[in-house]
């Protein structure tokens, strides 16, 4: 199924309340020869992937400022598949939490997905798919501790040095379904680009390749996902 372009659509939210449900995931199973051929291709290409465990959504609605809805858990083989396949199950979303890294100075930060990721090239926010262990003892995905830890693997920076804005911009385009959060630094952006970069050259494997700098319309490209571009044309024209 090919999804034609869509301008995404944003609003902001409260509070995200996800649920873990066991769940079996049609396509993973109709799907599977090619799912394992597929991904088989992409290790070759890109040997930084591998085949670990992620959480996907399968419903969710929005009231009252609230975002509820349940994920169930999968193989990256299977997400991956569905995803560069252009979401042959229209009814499952790839659903993150994204670091909106906004310095003192105003720029914002992207990373660049390093050449060996399945992301290779692109610009985004930090963020990550969610996984199985971001679920709590009682069945809710901590959306939180996903962000924290995501920002901290990808840029070394602590949650706790920045100053969150309360709540969630929930960007939809297509079956993606990011919930951005705005963290304010106290650094410019210059000074924070270079604390990231020391960070990714200590880092044996890192995701990101670069970080790059925003600050107005004239520095968007294609390497930005039209979630990324829908947000930050909201910001500039507030």
């Amino acid at each position: 199924m090919t999804h034609p372009y869509q301008i995404p659509e944003i609003l902001d939210i409260d509070r995200a309340e996800i649920t873990s449900e066991a769940w079996s995931w049609p396509f993973a199973t109709d799907r599977s020869a090619d799912i394992d051929r597929y991904f088989a291709e992409l290790q070759n290409l890109r040997p930084g992937v591998w085949n670990g465990r992620v959480l996907l959504l399968n419903r969710y609605a929005i009231a009252g400022r609230t975002l509820r809805g349940a994920c169930f858990e999968t193989d990256y083989s299977s997400f991956i598949t569905w995803r560069d396949r252009e979401f042959p199950d229209p009814n499952v979303y790839n659903f993150f939490a994204a670091a909106v890294l906004r310095a003192a100075d105003g720029g914002y930060l992207l990373g660049e997905m390093a050449s060996y990721t399945a992301g290779a090239g692109r610009s985004y926010f930090p963020c990550g798919t969610p996984e199985p262990a971001d679920v709590g003892a009682d069945a809710m995905m901590d959306l939180g501790d996903n962000l924290r830890r995501e920002l901290l693997e990808e840029t070394g920076i602590a949650i706790a040095e920045l100053a969150a804005e309360p709540g969630w911009t929930v960007v939809r385009d297509r079956c993606f379904l990011g919930l951005m959060k705005r963290l304010e630094a106290r650094q410019n952006a210059d000074e924070l680009r270079a604390r990231i970069m020391r960070h990714i050259a200590g880092d044996r494997h890192p995701e990101l390749a670069d970080i790059r700098i925003v600050r107005g319309p004239a520095d968007i490209d294609s390497s930005m996902p039209p979630s990324v571009v829908a947000y930050l044309q909201r910001e500039w024209t507030r």
